[in-house]
């Protein structure tokens, strides 16, 4: 197998056959892009390609650039490859990037879940030679339960608060994890209210058709008494701060892959852990890599080396790819940065 389809510099990963990088971390003249979040989607590139779907939540983050869009499964000519967009299903407008050249086809997974959300699009398998993917959560003990039955804890945790006369205010991030959140909130409990943050993106994805409950946004002239027992979704850096404290007597939870983790929760500050995350479990891992078809796997952010070596023993020419990846929504608890 030829190495010229992609190639792993200390700009991002780049195609010659093309002259593109995917999720550049350095400024480059074209940057194919999987996804808004922002250790993915960064400034300072000349132009930009995404899918239509992520466009909007793309341009309110990185303001007027030069942002062009392919639908899923549009194929584009770049050069001598060929590249399209397929769904990863990590958040609203996520995207895997096919890349051709000669008959040769590697896939760039982004981030991703396989199991539908009922928000975002569904992850699409795509077949390939060659796959590069993430491995936030690749190891054994990241195994996630059906989210219907997380829902169900976190709405019995609200209108348990609810009842007590306190408010719940869930750390959640304000692109993906949010939204996925408000659709499985039960709005018949009491009143939703949003950070600033999480509801100028639900403006964004209202408008482009994604179903949310209705929200207030908190702004500071707001009368929280007048929301009694209401559920406040905020970044995750809000809790414990001085915006969460005015919403008076209140419990706080969190929602996360690390809160998988024993301890986790205690470091970060909640009442409450509930395991509901936005990127693929030990087993999702592995039916993407199966599913692919791929024999080469590239495996990047993560339990890298671990899962690597597993992938070996099961006949994978398995290798790994430093890179930049991990900032917002993914880094492990031990850096001291927020996790989905």
């Amino acid at each position: 197998m030829s190495a010229a389809v992609l190639t792993f510099t200390d700009k991002g990963i780049y195609c010659p056959a093309g002259d593109f990088y995917i999720d550049p971390w350095r400024p480059v003249p074209r940057a194919l892009i999987t996804h808004g979040h922002a250790d993915h989607a960064r400034p300072g590139h000349g132009a930009y390609l995404a899918s239509a779907a992520a466009a909007s939540v793309i341009r309110l983050r990185l303001g007027d650039i030069a942002l062009d869009t392919v639908r899923f499964g549009e194929k584009r000519l770049l050069g001598g490859a060929t590249v399209s967009f397929h769904p990863a299903g990590h958040i609203p407008g996520s995207a895997q990037i096919r890349v051709e050249v000669g008959g040769e086809i590697w896939v760039v997974s982004g981030d991703y879940k396989l199991a539908p959300d009922g928000l975002c699009e569904t992850f699409e398998p795509v077949r390939c030679h060659a796959f590069i993917t993430e491995c936030t959560f690749g190891l054994p003990v990241f195994s996630w339960r059906p989210q219907q039955e997380i829902a169900a804890e976190i709405n019995a945790w609200w209108a348990g608060n609810a009842a007590e006369g306190r408010a719940s205010i869930l750390g959640a991030y304000s692109l993906g994890k949010a939204q996925r959140l408000l659709a499985l909130l039960d709005p018949a409990i009491g009143p939703i209210l949003t950070h600033g943050a999480v509801e100028n993106t639900n403006a964004v994805l209202r408008a482009q058709g994604y179903a949310l409950p209705e929200t207030k946004h908190a702004t500071p002239d707001l009368d929280v008494k007048a929301h009694p027992g209401a559920m406040v979704i905020a970044p995750p850096s809000a809790l414990g701060s001085a915006w969460a404290r005015r919403f008076g007597p209140a419990s706080t939870g969190m929602a996360s892959g690390w809160m998988r983790l024993r301890g986790v929760r205690r470091r970060r500050g909640a009442d409450r852990g509930f395991v509901l995350s936005d990127h693929a479990d030990w087993d999702e891992l592995h039916m993407a890599i199966r599913e692919t078809g791929a024999e080469k796997i590239f495996v990047t952010h993560g339990y890298t080396e671990i899962f690597a070596r597993w992938l070996a023993t099961q006949g994978y020419d398995a290798q790994v790819v430093p890179t930049e990846f991990g900032g917002e929504e993914d880094s492990t608890p031990e850096t001291g940065e927020d996790a989905a």
